[in-house]
């Protein structure tokens, strides 16, 4: 954690000054929090951003429901606040991806509402030697079924109406789909481990355990599996191969996670830059207000 040396010491002119020292700190640690810097608002914290980092990346190709505060500025996933947001590398399932992930606290929870952190290099060592090859090996394949009223709309999914534009984001990310009438499928193949470019360390980077149907309470899988069938439901992770994923690997690479979780409660005002690759993160349940804003970067 950095402290603001002063009680007026303004973020973006102690990132300008010590860029060099955070980005070491980062690449080792993985996240820094900068705690004290009077950071208040949207506009303040896309400032302390653009210090690092001048051009701030859109959310595209969108899993989770968001919404655009300022320019490259959004709020964290709108998920209601009793549901935990498992831990996982922004973008993981995608063909690209942020180096970075900053996240602002304009408002504290009453309780709860921590973004927890974990090791990706850590998880990826406590996985057993045969499920790290089984991954590595085939990859993960991506499924995901649009209908209206289901999941995120494929309009918000890739930020347009126009099927044209769907057509051309999927040949360009080398994701395959197909339309049924308002309905489409996708479908893609990514790894499941990377290498990060500037230290060289593998690590575990993929989604599976989000987008398996194991990660469902168990009645709302029941309900759409006897709905859709379980190549119709709304996400699914399988091998790059097409085969399933035993339900084993993905409860050890839960487990993995849960083994490295860290969490500090927030403070208002409190700003923390996450390297995607090398941490992945969450969120705990929480009694609102909360607001915490993220932003992208590298």
């Amino acid at each position: 954690m950095v402290t603001a040396p002063n009680p007026g010491t303004a973020l973006t002119d102690y990132l300008s000054a010590r860029r060099a020292e955070v980005d070491a700190q980062l690449r080792t640690s993985g996240a820094v929090l900068f705690r004290g810097f009077p950071v208040r608002s949207a506009e303040d914290f896309q400032a302390a951003v653009r210090t690092f980092a001048p051009e701030l990346l859109g959310y595209t190709y969108r899993s989770t429901p968001r919404s655009e505060e300022s320019p490259g500025v959004y709020t964290s996933t709108e998920y209601p606040p009793a549901e935990e947001i498992p831990q996982h590398n922004e973008n993981s399932y995608a063909h690209a991806w942020p180096g970075e992930v900053w996240f602002f606290c304009e408002r504290a929870a009453a309780r709860g509402g921590e973004t927890p952190l974990a090791d990706s290099r850590r998880v990826l060592d406590r996985l057993a030697p045969d499920l790290v090859a089984r991954f590595a090996d085939r990859g993960v394949m991506y499924v995901r079924n649009y209908r209206v009223g289901m999941d995120l709309p494929w309009e918000e999914v890739f930020q347009t109406s126009d099927r044209a534009a769907v057509a051309e984001f999927c040949d360009a990310a080398g994701i395959e789909y197909a339309w049924d009438g308002d309905d489409l499928r996708t479908s893609q193949v990514r790894p499941a481990v990377a290498e990060h470019p500037a230290t060289g360390e593998r690590v575990w980077f993929n989604q599976a355990h989000l987008f398996h149907p194991s990660a469902l309470k168990k009645d709302v899988r029941d309900m759409l599996v006897e709905l859709y069938g379980e190549d119709g439901l709304p996400r699914n992770a399988r091998f790059g191969d097409g085969t399933a994923i035993p339900e084993a690997d993905l409860a050890a690479i839960r487990a993995a996670y849960r083994a490295e979780l860290v969490a500090a409660p927030w403070q208002q005002g409190d700003v923390l830059v996450v390297d995607n690759l090398l941490t992945s993160h969450g969120r705990r349940p929480f009694t609102p207000p909360r607001k915490v804003l993220v932003a992208m970067t590298g």
